[in-house]
């Protein structure tokens, strides 16, 4: 499983700057409980790494900084008994998670007045209403 993780066409991240630790998973898991180190910690460097262009590397710390512990990032795994299907899913979801958070931020909004059409429409409503209101009222001269 030493390949580069694709995160964006302009983000490559090399096999050589991930790390993976492995221990043991919690909760039940039958025979193999006390054998199996499937629990998987992927570790990347966002503040160190050669990987991260100049222009993302800001961007990416400041999306990214309630989950950086001195600029690496971690990401556990352990849905899954296997190992494989756990490292798998550890680098699926650092790629998700940078690629959200490079991702540029949506273009501002751009303010608009209301139509002339839709300004008559509420006022039109606003009578109807008004005048449903006043049939149901009792009158005390009647």
């Amino acid at each position: 499983m030493a390949e580069d993780l694709v995160v964006t066409r302009a983000l490559v991240i090399p096999a050589g700057e991930l790390r993976e630790r492995f221990s043991r998973s919690s909760g039940p898991g039958g025979q193999g409980v006390n054998t199996a180190d499937s629990r998987v910690e992927l570790s990347f460097d966002v503040a160190g790494s050669q990987a991260v262009p100049e222009h993302l590397r800001p961007r990416l710390l400041a999306k990214l900084s309630s989950r950086l512990v001195d600029g690496v990032l971690t990401i556990a795994a352990s849905e899954f008994r296997a190992q494989l299907a756990n490292r798998a899913a550890a680098r699926d979801r650092l790629a998700a998670l940078l690629r959200d958070a490079a991702a540029p931020p949506p273009a501002p909004r751009r303010a608009t007045k209301p139509s002339r059409g839709s300004r008559e429409r509420r006022i039109t409503d606003k009578k109807r209403r008004s005048r449903t209101k006043q049939g149901r009222r009792v009158h005390p001269d009647d």
